[in-house]
């Protein structure tokens, strides 16, 4: 009788196993069949695409990490100043819930933190690290997917909201996708709420590329694991040394362009598929947007929401971004 839960946990897992790998193979096979070919980025951080980009932030190159942790070390308390008292912080994507310490630090009178992320026992294991260590605040994580609709804990609905989407993921959307993503955050904190968004910047072509092609080449390798758990997950059979990792600026549209670029004409099986490459064809992995300050709360302001106040580093590589979304009294 007691072993019944259990059994019926595992099934689950195995049955939300079973959907992603399902989703992975149809988004793969979607993509691979576009003219020009793509992956969706979101498919980068398996266990080993997740350590390699913690390796990224490390590389002398890549700035973005660094930027926005000075910005959230020496702004925090000018941050939390848009905070309403006993309010409830949800953290898009939270991950390791790192950055979210410099705030929590700083905003003692927050009643609640709600972190959501996918992986529901990695969020687990950082939701118990973090009630050691704020053990008067209620930390109640929601494992979800953050682009899609959830639901937050009823302990927080009669709470302000505050939401924080850190690092820049908001580049990697697609302008109109941003807007949606804005829309649909606004829609679960409501009215009022006030959203503390991660901004990468305009700023010298030689230095995005640089920060895209670090000479250790760890960009490369997180680049090219996508493929290998294309190998591993879906039955694929790439050689990854068919293909080489290519990452540029494009000023026209404003962004930085990671792509895979294969070597030689071949072919490539994935899920009982076959995809042709020519020699120089690519597979675009992911778009990284750059903003100034005023176009990205031009394109808030499309969502619904309002600039309240910015800050950059020293060097002017970056920016946390907060916006509120105007109750209907106000509009």
């Amino acid at each position: 009788m007691t072993r019944k839960p259990v059994l019926a946990s595992r099934f689950a897992a195995v049955a939300a196993r079973d959907a992603e790998t399902e989703a992975f193979a149809h988004d793969v096979t979607a993509g691979l069949s576009n003219t020009p070919k793509r992956i969706p980025p979101k498919y980068f951080y398996d266990s080993e695409g997740s350590r390699l980009f913690e390796e990224i932030t490390q590389t002398p190159e890549y700035y973005p990490t660094r930027s926005e942790h000075e910005i959230l070390r020496l702004q925090a308390g000018a941050i939390v100043q848009h905070f309403p008292t006993g309010a409830a912080l949800v953290e898009f994507g939270s991950g390791a819930c790192i950055k979210v310490r410099f705030l929590l630090d700083a905003a003692r009178k927050l009643k609640a933190y709600v972190p959501v992320d996918i992986s529901g026992d990695f969020l687990a294991a950082e939701a118990a690290a973090l009630r050691k260590d704020y053990p008067n605040l209620a930390i109640l994580p929601v494992a979800a997917d953050f682009m899609k609709p959830f639901a937050l804990p009823d302990a927080v609905s009669g709470l302000p909201k505050i939401g924080f989407f850190p690092g820049s993921t908001i580049g990697n959307f697609e302008p109109h996708e941003a807007c949606t993503f804005l829309r649909h955050a606004g829609t679960i904190l409501g009215r009022g709420a006030v959203m503390v968004v991660g901004v990468d910047l305009i700023k010298d072509e030689a230095v995005l590329n640089a920060a895209y092609n670090d000479r250790a080449g760890v960009t490369a390798r997180f680049n090219l694991n996508v493929l290998r758990r294309i190998n591993r997950e879906l039955g694929g059979n790439f050689k990854l040394a068919g293909f080489e990792h290519h990452a540029f600026y494009n000023r026209e549209r404003k962004r930085v362009e990671m792509h895979l670029a294969s070597r030689l004409r071949q072919k490539v099986t994935i899920a009982g598929s076959t995809f042709e490459f020519r020699a120089g064809e690519t597979i675009h992995t992911e778009n990284s947007y750059k903003y100034t300050p005023e176009s990205f709360a031009a394109l808030a302001r499309g969502a619904g929401w309002s600039l309240l106040d910015n800050w950059t580093d020293a060097k002017g590589n970056f920016a946390v971004c907060a916006l509120v979304l105007p109750a209907l009294s106000d509009r």
